[in-house]
């Protein structure tokens, strides 16, 4: 008896301690598979929260050069999109040429946590770079003439296109249809930093040929058909650099002008379209892709890289404006590599 009470005994110990080290092996597999389950979480809400950007498009005002640059980066931004199977959202916000408005855009744009922003024009840049300081949020510009007169450089997380004017190809095409041009005049905005060096440039340019010129600065589109309406009878032609203030008039600009029977030349085609007489740029449906890949390569890589100077060299002319005027621009053929013809815009 005392032998099978003792094995008995055994048993009973040796089932306590089956049960026991079976109870930690299975608690340590579970725990195990805990983590590792976790850990697949984690990846996968890593891989999902890389695959998926937040993108912020801040236009500074309405007019025809700002929104082709914008549905050139929508366009872009959905076609990467799809073609790499990820998520970007983006929403539109527009300043209205208005500091005060573009600044509250770019404090709810970094309160929101957006991963992008793309401001286009230059006041929107300004505005966003200062808004995204504290937390270095990329900030991809789109159309800034000259990023250093802007106070746009060398800033780690700022970058974008440049769409810097020619001004000097301007003022040739100018003298190549005209050589009889007496004076010049120099319409634009002195709140507009895209204008700061091409009117520079301009001056230079015509004070070296010895050809007289005529100031006009305004800030408002009332403001600015005053000094385009005073021009008439005083000037043989017109030149506007990328100005954002001017381009808003610019319709009503061109047509007094062209009534008046004085050229336009400007810095941008969506002037010609709106009725100007020829301009020698940038293609903004090319610059508006261009920054919208750049702004992904941003987001999957973290590298801000320098920002890029668009291919200029491109001479647009409003052939209905030109048969107005009766100036005949072959000349512009041996001028650019490229002459496209338009018609004024409905």
């Amino acid at each position: 008896m005392k032998k099978f009470v003792a094995v008995l005994s055994a048993a009973a110990m040796m089932t306590s301690l089956a049960a026991c080290s079976y109870t930690a092996d299975t608690a340590n597999t579970a725990a195990s598979s805990a983590e590792t389950s976790a850990s697949a979480a984690e990846s996968t809400a890593d891989t999902a929260a890389a695959d998926s950007y937040k993108v912020a498009i801040v236009q500074q005002l309405d007019h025809a050069s700002l929104d082709e640059i914008r549905v050139a980066i929508e366009k872009e931004l959905d076609a990467k999109a799809a073609e790499k199977g990820i998520t970007i959202e983006y929403k539109d916000f527009n300043g209205q040429n208005d500091a005060t408005t573009l600044n509250q855009i770019g404090t709810q744009v970094v309160a929101d946590g957006y991963d992008a922003i793309i401001p286009i024009a230059t006041l929107a840049a300004q505005c966003m770079t200062t808004a995204a300081e504290s937390t270095k949020t990329p900030v991809i510009y789109a159309a800034i003439s000259d990023p250093a007169a802007a106070d746009l450089t060398d800033i780690d997380y700022v970058t974008g296109t440049s769409d810097a004017l020619n001004t000097q190809s301007i003022m040739d095409m100018m003298f190549a249809v005209q050589p009889d041009i007496q004076t010049v005049g120099l319409l634009y905005s002195n709140s507009e930093a895209n204008s700061t060096t091409p009117i520079a440039e301009a001056k230079a340019y015509l004070d070296a040929k010895g050809i007289a010129y005529v100031e006009k600065t305004g800030n408002t589109n009332d403001e600015i058909m005053t000094a385009a309406s005073s021009m008439v009878g005083q000037v043989d032609a017109v030149f506007t650099p990328t100005d954002n203030v001017v381009m808003a008039a610019a319709a009503a600009v061109s047509e007094t002008l062209t009534k008046g029977g004085i050229p336009f030349y400007t810095g941008a085609d969506s002037f010609v379209t709106a009725g100007a007489f020829a301009t020698c740029g940038v293609n903004y449906t090319e610059l508006g892709t261009y920054t919208a890949d750049m702004a992904l390569d941003i987001l999957e890589t973290g590298v801000v890289p320098a920002y890029h100077v668009m291919d200029g060299g491109i001479i647009t002319v409003n052939t209905e404006t030109a048969a107005a005027l009766g100036i005949d621009y072959s000349a512009f053929n041996d001028l650019a590599g490229q002459v496209v013809e338009v018609t004024t815009a409905e």
